[in-house]
């Protein structure tokens, strides 16, 4: 099969539709699709017996597929499944995690119990952070401010009517592209490196509805921006801005990062609270972008880690992040000791620790794989949420040595989890609960908890625990 073929398919899996084909290509996925929907697809790639395509048509709709509430829907590259009722989204990912995880939990001897999916408090107006980014939405086109066209590295969309905010990030949109379209800024461009404007950074907490705005430029112009600045006060918000800050980025790389910040107004941080806990947030901390599905989220957590003997105990809370969940431990624990290799998030955690009154909680700085050889206190608990990638092999030989009774791991990413997890079985743990909790409404992304137990090796698998644990 040519790389420029086309054929008909029916979408069939979650986001993607695998197809088998009597060709070349055995089969082949693509991406943005709906289960059900009939497709005209062209093949961009085949290798060893495996097609990559991308969608020329949507040939029929799918039987559940409904009119989405947000006009960018299909050009924006940010939401997947705003075309289906939540219910449906909901169950997609469940049933997606549940296969995933069946696919190692299989080999496992000792029961186990899938809890149904954690839906997210609120669908629409959830999200408390958005990365803007200035463009054009066609080559030579006017500024534009809002997200990458789906597909393409370039382009921008201006989301004017984005769903996944509330009305305050929209105004906030509306009034800085009208006010830079006036003064005919030009953007950076990502191929000549040109340019001035390049990111908006947005931020608004959702229980005490404080906001910080970052504008996000180079250095190739030097503009007053004291206008800009009096135009978003004078925005009819509903929340209270908190700060507002011109960050310098001359980097080439597409990314938001401060070479150097000003702040224009207000202070460089704001207050968010969860599960009555009171969190300091900067403009670049680590913290759940959906503040009503992390306290789902967190409470689950909580929950599946259960009782512990509070005397002596001593929690790990591994890539701990600005220390919620070390935070939320603290009361039930005599020390709990966060381990994140992002020095920024370690400071505000520690901060935000003295902010709530706990003082049993240590913060490190560090790669998890070197500093679990520094810590002297070995646990008697520990917490992983690891990044998207899971957990590095070198730590996760080093969590199994431990040897403690039970864990908890948080995944945001399924496929991650059952790699590691299949480690940790092979190793003498056992899961005994998961659930998925869905944390970012309308795109594929999903949240899993896994509490697992000790239970020993069967005669076949002691070897690789020797291996493991350097046991003779």
């Amino acid at each position: 099969m040519s790389a420029a073929e086309t054929f008909a398919a029916e979408a069939s899996a979650m986001g993607t539709s695998t197809t088998k084909m009597a060709s070349a290509a055995e089969y082949c996925t693509v991406k943005n699709v709906l289960p059900g929907q009939k497709l005209s697809v062209m093949i961009t790639k085949v290798r060893k017996g495996k097609g990559e395509g991308r969608v020329l048509e949507v040939l029929e709709q799918a039987p559940d597929e409904v009119e989405a509430p947000c006009p960018h829907f299909g050009s924006c590259g940010g939401c997947t499944y705003l075309a289906l009722p939540y219910e449906k989204q909901l169950a997609l990912k469940e049933k997606q995690v549940k296969e995933l995880l069946d696919s190692v939990l299989c080999r496992q001897e000792e029961p186990w119990v899938w809890e149904p999916i954690k839906a997210s408090p609120r669908q629409l107006g959830y999200r408390n952070k958005m990365e803007f980014s200035f463009g054009d939405e066609v080559k030579d086109g006017p500024l534009a401010l809002g997200m990458h066209k789906r597909g393409s590295f370039y382009d921008i969309v201006s989301v004017r009517d984005c769903r996944i905010v509330d009305e305050d990030y929209r105004r906030i949109l509306k009034g800085t592209l009208d006010y830079f379209t006036a003064e005919k800024a030009a953007f950076f461009h990502r191929l000549t490196h040109q340019g001035y404007l390049r990111h908006l950074l947005v931020r608004k907490a959702s229980h005490t509805g404080e906001i910080l705005i970052a504008l996000v430029t180079t250095t190739q112009e030097n503009r007053d921006l004291a206008a800009f600045r009096d135009m978003l006060l004078g925005l009819p918000l509903e929340g209270k801005i908190a700060g507002i800050l011109h960050i310098e980025n001359d980097s080439v790389a597409d990314v938001v990062q401060s070479d150097r910040t000003e702040v224009l107004y207000g202070q460089d941080y704001f207050y968010e609270e969860l599960l009555g806990l009171r969190f300091k947030v900067s403009v670049f901390s680590f913290f759940q972008t959906n503040s009503y599905g992390a306290e789902v989220l967190y409470r689950t957590a909580r929950e599946y880690i259960g009782e512990l003997k509070k005397e002596g105990c001593v929690v790990y809370d591994l890539y701990s992040g600005t220390g919620t969940i070390a935070q939320l431990m603290a009361p039930v624990a005599e020390k709990v000791i966060g381990v994140e290799i992002v020095e920024e998030a370690v400071e505000a955690a520690k901060k935000n620790a003295q902010l709530n009154g706990l003082n049993n909680c240590e913060f490190i700085a560090g790669d998890v794989l070197k500093v679990l050889d520094e810590i002297e206190e070995k646990p008697d608990f520990i917490i992983l949420d690891p990044p998207r990638d899971g957990i590095h092999p070198g730590a996760l030989q080093k969590i199994i040595r431990y040897g403690v009774e039970r864990l908890v791991y948080i995944s945001c990413k399924p496929t991650s989890l059952v790699r590691d997890l299949e480690v940790f079985l092979g190793n003498g743990y056992a899961v005994r609960r998961a659930v998925a909790v869905d944390q970012f409404p309308w795109t594929s992304g999903i949240e899993t908890v896994v509490m697992m137990e000790r239970c020993g090796l069967s005669g076949k698998n002691q070897n690789k625990l020797q291996d493991v644990t350097g046991e003779n």
